[in-house]
C-alpha cells in the first residue's frame, strides 16, 4: 500500500476532477503490477495494474488507494475488471465517497467472491484526496488560503509595496502548490492593483498545466488587458446577476453570473458551490487582507499556508487579513498546525481549523 500511494501521488496535477489512486498486484510479497490513474477520462489505477500483471494477477492481491469503482464513466467499472481478472482479495485505503460508488464497489467484489479489506493507511489515503473527499461529502471543494507576512503580520507597506516579503523559494513553493490545485481563486481588487499572471511557471511539471484562474469580479471592472487573460489557461469571472456589461476577453474567458450578499458582492457560498459542482477539487486563493479576512471570518478556508519571511514592516504596514474586532480572546478562532518546516530563509506554517 505505500507504493500505491506513491503512485497515486504521481497524478497530483494531472487527475482534476477525478481523485488521486494507486495500485499495485503482488503475489507471494512479490509485486507483479502497478499503476496509477494518469488523466480523467483513461484507464484507472486497477486497469493499468492488471495490464502489467497480465495472467499472474488471477489469485493475487490488488493493494488499491480507493475504493474501486462500480458504474460506468468514461471507463468500464474497476470492480468487474479486478473480478475478470481473477484478483482473489482487494485491499484498499478508503471507501468512494462518490454516490455513483460509495460502497457498492466494495459489494460488488464480495458477491464475486473476492474477499474485501478496507482501512489500510486510510489517513494517509484520505490526506492525497482531501478535494475529492470534500466535493463529494458536502458539495464544495478544499479551500487553501495562501498568506504571506512580515514577522509581525504585516503584508505590504503603507504605500502598497509588497515585492517582495518571500523568498525566491517561497515563491517557487507557491507554484508548486498552483500546480496540484485545480484553480487559483482571486479578485478583481487584486488583478487590478497587481495584474499578476496567476500562471505555473519556474518549475518542473510534466506535462505542463494550467489551472483555471477564478476571480472574484462582482461588477466586471478588471480590464481586458490584464496580464491575466494573456497567459495559458481558462479564466472565469464571477460576477454577481445584475452585472450585464459585455465583456470582450477571449474565448477562454467566461463569465459565471452568481447571486450577492449582503454587501452587493458575490456570495461566497454561491461562489464556493458554483466550484464544487464545477468539478474542482481543491481550490488555492491569493488575494488581499478584504478576501482573506472574509474567508477566515466565515470559516471558509479549509486550510491556510503562511509564509513568514524573518523581517518587520512596523505598526504603519498593511494588515494579514481585515478581520471583525474581538471582544474576548476567547472569541478567536482556534487552528492547528498541520505542518512546519523552513522554505529557505521563511518560515511555512500550514493550519487547519479545529485547534
Amino acid at each position: 500500500m505505500e507504493r500505491a500511494l506513491e503512485l497515486a501521488a504521481l497524478g497530483c496535477n494531472t487527475t482534476q476532477p477525478n481523485p488521486r489512486v494507486g495500485c499495485v498486484v503482488a503475489r507471494d510479497e512479490r509485486i507483479i503490477g502497478e499503476g496509477w490513474h494518469q488523466r480523467a477520462g483513461e484507464p484507472h489505477a486497477e486497469v493499468f495494474a492488471l495490464r502489467v500483471a497480465g495472467a499472474a494477477a488471477r489469485g493475487a492481491t490488488a493493494y488499491v488507494t480507493l475504493e474501486p469503482c462500480n458504474h460506468h464513466g468514461r471507463t468500464p467499472p474497476c470492480s468487474e475488471a479486478l473480478i475478470a481478472a481473477g484478483i482473489a482479495r482487494v485491499v484498499y485505503s478508503n471507501g468512494d465517497p462518490n454516490p455513483r460508488v460509495d460502497g457498492s464497489g466494495a459489494a460488488r467484489l464480495r458477491a464475486a467472491g473476492v474477499r474485501v479489506e478496507t482501512g489500510l493507511l486510510g489517513e494517509r489515503g484520505a490526506e492525497l484526496n482531501l478535494g475529492f473527499f470534500a466535493r463529494m461529502r458536502r458539495g464544495r471543494p478544499w479551500l487553501r488560503l495562501k498568506l504571506a507576512a512580515s514577522l509581525d503580520g504585516r503584508t505590504a507597506l503603507a504605500n502598497g509595496e509588497s515585492r517582495w516579503i518571500s523568498s525566491d523559494s517561497a515563491r517557487a513553493d507557491v507554484h508548486r502548490f498552483r500546480a496540484a490545485s485545480a484553480a487559483l481563486l482571486s479578485t478583481s481588487a487584486t488583478v487590478i492593483a497587481d495584474d499578476p499572471r496567476l500562471d505555473v511557471r519556474g518549475i518542473d511539471v510534466t506535462p505542463p498545466r494550467h489551472p483555471t484562474r477564478i476571480v472574484l469580479d462582482s461588477h466586471l471592472r478588471i480590464r481586458a488587458d490584464a496580464q491575466l487573460f494573456a497567459t495559458p489557461g481558462d479564466v472565469v469571472l464571477l460576477a454577481v446577476e445584475s452585472a450585464v456589461r459585455a465583456t470582450s476577453h477571449g474565448e477562454r474567458v467566461h463569465v459565471q453570473r452568481l447571486p450577492a450578499d449582503a454587501t452587493g458582492r458575490v456570495s461566497l457560498r454561491a461562489a464556493l458551490e458554483w466550484m464544487g459542482a464545477a468539478g474542482h477539487n481543491e481550490i488555492w486563493t491569493e488575494a488581499g487582507a478584504t478576501l482573506a479576512g472574509a474567508l477566515l471570518a466565515e470559516q471558509w478556508a479549509d486550510e491556510v499556508v503562511l509564509y513568514l519571511a524573518p523581517k518587520f514592516l512596523g505598526p504603519d504596514a498593511r494588515p494579514l487579513a481585515q478581520l471583525p474586532a474581538l471582544a474576548r480572546l476567547a472569541d478567536a478562532q482556534a487552528y492547528r498546525v498541520h505542518d512546519l518546516r523552513q522554505i529557505g530563509p521563511d518560515v511555512r506554517i500550514m493550519l487547519r481549523s479545529g485547534g
